[in-house]
């Protein structure tokens, strides 16, 4: 009698193979590995995204059901779970899910930010085992465990508490965490990625005829960011972000804008997701007194911008630094910051609509080196920000940000350096030919690199690098490079050539790449951090 119950209330959690799976599971397991991509989601190990099978040992031909779990024990661990919770378990599209929403809740999910991600999960430990641990963090709303048709999971899930502190609580004490002797749990904030980046959009377009182009042509579109041209403001920088109603629709509409395919008013558009704005806990984000001020007028001076900002309680102010098209307003306190910001934002200076936001601050360990290996890349919408008081931004010929190492001196790595970033080249390995800019941005560590991917992106002819030298005093040469994007000469700034000379041929080229990259669209490239 026992074991009929179980059966039947198995079948709540079972996978049923029909007719409608099978003509839908390639559709699916399409959507996974596009969603699998996204770089919302962290990295995931390759192994991970293997194709997933079906074979006859795996399906049930007797009552046409996927064996999910095999054994009555493991069985009974579920349905135990599920009794003792009242939560409802269903897998669908290679996950299992568990809750979302839990019993009695009431209204919309919880907002971004509560989720997180768990990696390195043994691929046969489940829901039974996992959820009473994360338990400990707070209420979950809801757990998914990405599942194979075997019965294993993938080796990683996706919880959602209900609040972001619960969230946060669940990193700090179940990142790293042993969840079986010598397996030790990956646990990070995972952000729905709902944002599409859309590149080589005619630059006469405005953001009404984008919004109503990309409502034509996909599904799910709710908005669309356009930034104006820093030399010319009737004019868009040629991309927008594409905002959508769900990561699905986003997903779905990145498969369907697949690059040289698609074209928008006789233009091959370029298609990546947008790197996701970063989440800044609200502790952290209640003691930042500056402001971040975009979109203004390349001969608007700082004394101009610091004057506006004090009309509304004079004194405010404490300094301003601006680069190329935007600003950071250092405020004395943070409750002027916040007035100024919502009396300030969409106001107009020197015939400019700005938009004002809080700064978000950047981790002070970050470097250089960071943001070419990933964490920022030229399609990022994440505004760059400040370090502390301390730490000033980068000036247009004044001070420039913290070199990489091999501008401190140090012209090759070092082994174990080079071991890190190597891995072993079997005989017989299938190698496949490539082109650089098919590359993501974290695949460069140069910024030599980096600006010709950038230009490439753009749509730009690569940069121009010219060499000079002087002689210094003890009679060294030194050595600058200028540099000259022939896409953007004719504008206000023709040439990029930063204030600091060199010793050798590479470092004054990656120096000259660097400070070009940071004037470049600063705020969508990098949060540096620099010296006084």
């Amino acid at each position: 009698m026992l074991a009929q119950k179980q059966r039947r209330s198995w079948k709540k959690i079972a996978v049923h193979i029909n007719e409608e799976h099978v003509e839908t599971f390639h559709k699916d397991l399409a959507f996974t590995l596009d969603t699998l991509a996204s770089p919302s989601l962290p990295k995931i190990d390759d192994d991970l995204k293997g194709t997933v099978t079906m074979n006859e040992e795996n399906i049930d031909g007797t009552n046409g059901c996927s064996k999910v779990r095999t054994g009555t024990q493991n069985e009974a661990a579920l349905l135990a779970l599920m009794e003792k919770t009242g939560y409802n378990m269903v897998q669908e599209n290679g996950q299992r899910k568990f809750g979302g929403p839990p019993p009695g809740w009431e209204g919309p999910p919880p907002p971004r930010g509560c989720e997180v991600f768990v990696g390195k999960i043994p691929r046969d430990m489940y829901e039974d085992e996992l959820v009473p641990v994360f338990e400990r963090a707070g209420k979950i709303y809801e757990f998914r465990l990405m599942m194979e048709f075997s019965g294993e999971n993938r080796g990683y899930a996706f919880v959602m508490y209900t609040t972001k502190e619960e969230a946060q609580l669940a990193i700090r004490i179940l990142n790293n965490y042993e969840i079986r002797p010598g397996k030790f749990i990956g646990v990070c904030v995972s952000l729905d990625n709902c944002r599409l980046f859309i590149g080589a959009i005619p630059k006469e377009k405005k953001k009404e005829e984008i919004l109503d182009e990309m409502k034509k042509v996909t599904e799910g579109v709710v908005d669309v960011i356009v930034y104006p041209s820093a030399t010319d403001k009737s004019k868009n920088r040629g991309f927008a972000f594409v905002e959508y109603e769900s990561h699905r629709a986003a997903a779905m509409a990145r498969r369907k804008l697949i690059p040289g395919t698609f074209q928008l008013w006789g233009h091959t558009i370029q298609v990546d997701w947008a790197d996701p704005e970063k989440e800044v806990d609200e502790e952290t984000m209640q003691r930042v007194k500056v402001l971040y001020v975009r979109n203004l007028m390349i001969s608007t001076t700082e004394e101009t911008i610091k004057a506006e900002f004090n009309k509304f309680k004079p004194g405010a102010v404490e300094r301003v630094k601006k680069l190329r098209d935007y600003a950071f307003v250092h405020f004395f306190n943070r409750e002027d910051a916040v007035a100024a910001m919502s009396v300030m934002n969409g106001k107009c200076i020197d015939g400019a609509s700005i938009e004002v936001t809080l700064a978000k601050p950047v981790n002070k360990e970050n470097t250089w080196r960071q943001h070419l290996n990933g964490q920022i890349s030229p399609n990022s919408e994440n505004l760059i920000v400040f370090a502390n008081k301390e730490e000033s931004h980068p000036k247009t010929l004044g001070k420039l940000p913290t070199l990489p190492a091999r501008l401190n001196g140090q012209h090759s790595p070092s082994p174990p350096e080079i071991e890190r970033c190597t891995y072993p080249f079997f005989p017989g390995t299938k190698l496949t030919p490539i082109s650089m800019y098919s590359l993501k941005s974290n695949h460069f560590n140069s910024a030599v690199m980096h600006l010709d991917y950038y230009c490439n992106k753009n749509n730009w002819a690569p940069p121009e690098y010219y060499l000079y030298s002087t002689t210094s005093q003890d009679g060294k040469v030194l050595l600058v490079y200028k540099i000259v994007i022939p896409a953007i000469a004719n504008g206000s700034q023709s040439y990029f050539m930063p204030d600091k000379l060199c010793t050798t041929l590479e470092d004054a080229k990656e120096l000259a790449a660097q400070f070009t990259l940071l004037h470049l669209e600063g705020p969508h490239l990098f949060n540096y951090q620099v010296k006084t």
